[in-house]
């Protein structure tokens, strides 16, 4: 399989020793992290587990977590995530974080890396800002996106306690993208995390707007709701998206638990690869994109 992974967490070494990560210890015992993980894993390490995993691509998110004048807020640079998929060009492409209280500057920011460094797509967290995604503050990014024509993705549904140092709250009910649909219907909005405990709701949106997209990441498979699996293996399939947050997900248990859903062939493939190829426009062949990996390792 040729699966692509759309929200992926760089997780090593590196980015949990400078608090980049926004989760606590509790928060890794409470998703059950085998203990081994918790201090980070490698690119390389975890380049082999999506081998195992058979994924061929996951989109890397240059997260921008609340504004960094309030305490326990962060960011992973664009420049550390387009760093790393400028050395694995075939495996991994970058979305750009948005933080609205960056102004001018992250407008500027967010085009640079779509233009300069080839990233696909731009990624909001609503409640580490504390503002519902229908928020006037976001405009400008939305704006911003479609004229670059990229997509965006969001987290909807409830937000759990990631880190007792900094509670957030739920602003993202997904019935809030429905104006935002109606504003920017040239926008691709994705709402990732199924939408719980809202689910119902977070595929009424994707029903109703064609530019309305699920995200089916950071809940393992065999715990998603009935109906989202129901709406992905008919009606829907065209509109719902894999992927892990990793590493709150591990990707190859993600995969072995899709499996078991016995769902059609024809809807696998559109979750796994065919939509995430079409939304984000990535390369088609998986073998042209590692061919394009060898080369960039020279």
């Amino acid at each position: 399989m040729d699966a692509i992974d759309i929200v992926c967490n760089l997780f090593t070494e590196r980015e949990v020793r400078l608090g980049q990560t926004g989760l606590d210890d509790t928060f890794k015992a409470q998703i059950r992290m085998p203990p081994e993980y918790r201090g980070g894993v490698s690119v390389e390490d975890y380049l082999a587990k999506m081998d195992r995993a058979g994924i061929a691509r996951s989109l890397l998110i240059a997260v921008r977590a609340g504004d960094l004048n309030v305490r326990e807020s962060f960011e992973i640079p664009y420049s550390r995530v387009a760093e790393v998929c400028a050395a694995h060009p075939g495996r991994f492409s970058g979305l750009a974080g948005v933080d609205p209280f960056r102004g001018m500057q992250g407008l500027r920011d967010l085009e640079e890396a779509v233009r300069d460094h080839g990233f696909v797509g731009a990624h909001l967290y609503p409640h580490w800002f504390g503002l519902a995604p229908d928020h006037a503050k976001y405009y400008p990014y939305y704006a911003k996106c479609c004229e670059l024509d990229i997509p965006i993705m969001m987290q909807v549904g409830h937000s759990l306690i990631y880190s007792r140092n900094r509670r957030l709250p739920s602003v993202g009910r997904p019935i809030c993208l429905d104006q935002v649909a109606i504003d920017f219907p040239e926008l691709k909005l994705l709402g990732i995390h199924i939408g719980v405990p809202w689910t119902q709701e977070m595929i009424s949106m994707a029903w109703k707007h064609e530019n309305i997209f699920i995200g089916v990441d950071a809940y393992a498979p065999k715990h998603w709701p009935p109906e989202i699996v129901h709406y992905l293996d008919t009606y829907g399939r065209s509109k719902v998206l894999f992927g892990t947050d990793w590493p709150v997900i591990d990707p190859e248990r993600a995969v072995a638990e899709i499996a078991a859903l016995d769902l059609r062939p024809e809807s696998r493939r559109a979750l796994m690869r065919e939509n995430a190829l079409r939304v984000f426009r990535l390369p088609e062949s998986a073998a042209d994109a590692r061919a394009t990996d060898a080369r960039a390792a020279g």
